[in-house]
């Protein structure tokens, strides 16, 4: 069972849980209105949860993936190795870490859709959880990496993780977090630039996309929850 109090979810690795859009929404994205029927992904989405991304497809364009939140699946980390977390990736240490320098490096870049994302607020003198989110409610993409495991029954499944940048002078994100901790934000990536960044074969480029949002372009309010435990999601993806 994955047991998440947003108490135990917070910290200096930053975002580790966001709202997804509906596939409504999804068609407000671009060109992604037809999806496929069987697909299903939670509202809230948590590590190995199933969620959608957005990476360069074969043809040069955009294609749309079912894929588990998290560069190393829980199920994929090898028996006495402590569990430890993927979902964020430091942009300073990114063509390092082991866990995210082979996909920086081939460049598999993608873009990860998202209404709002989840970071506790201290300024109260406790953490309160805060959602944060577009000034205008509209979804957005958060730049990240993907990678794709072989699973126990042959079958290729995909896995993602989100850049983060430090936020000590942004605006909006130096609010979050302990007054001690390190400022992190998601990387979110304009509309415009969203293509651009699937795409990009540079690596130089690449890194000129990792850079902050105009914080009065967002906002942030109280959502104080608690998250109930929820079954651990299997190998194919499917909570449903």
């Amino acid at each position: 069972m994955l047991g998440c109090p947003f108490s135990i979810r917070t910290g200096p690795n930053m975002c580790v849980n966001y709202h997804t859009p509906t596939r409504e929404q999804f068609g407000t994205l671009g060109a992604f209105s037809e999806l496929p029927a069987d697909w299903r992904w939670p509202d809230e989405v948590w590590k190995d949860y199933p969620a959608p991304i957005v990476r360069a497809g074969r043809d040069g364009g955009m294609d749309v993936c079912l894929a588990s939140y998290g560069m190393v699946p829980r199920r994929h980390i090898p028996p006495g190795v402590k569990v430890f977390d993927t979902m964020n990736a430091r942009a300073e240490s990114i063509g390092e870490r082991r866990s995210f320098a082979p996909a920086w490096r081939r460049l598999q870049l993608c873009a990860v859709p998202m209404t709002w994302f989840y970071e506790p607020c201290y300024e109260s003198g406790r953490a309160v959880r805060h959602a944060i989110g577009m000034m205008d409610d509209r979804p957005f993409f958060v730049a990240g990496l993907w990678r794709e495991w072989t699973e126990a029954d042959g079958a290729i499944q995909t896995a993602f993780t989100q850049i983060t940048i430090n936020a000590d002078t942004h605006p909006l994100m130096r609010r979050m977090h302990k007054p001690d901790d390190e400022k992190r934000s998601l990387v979110i990536l304009p509309h415009e630039e969203v293509a651009d960044w699937v795409a990009c074969r540079d690596m130089d480029v690449a890194r000129s996309f990792l850079r902050h949002y105009p914080a009065e372009r967002m906002k942030a309010w109280a959502a104080p929850q608690t998250v109930a435990k929820k079954q651990e999601p299997s190998p194919n993806l499917s909570l449903f």
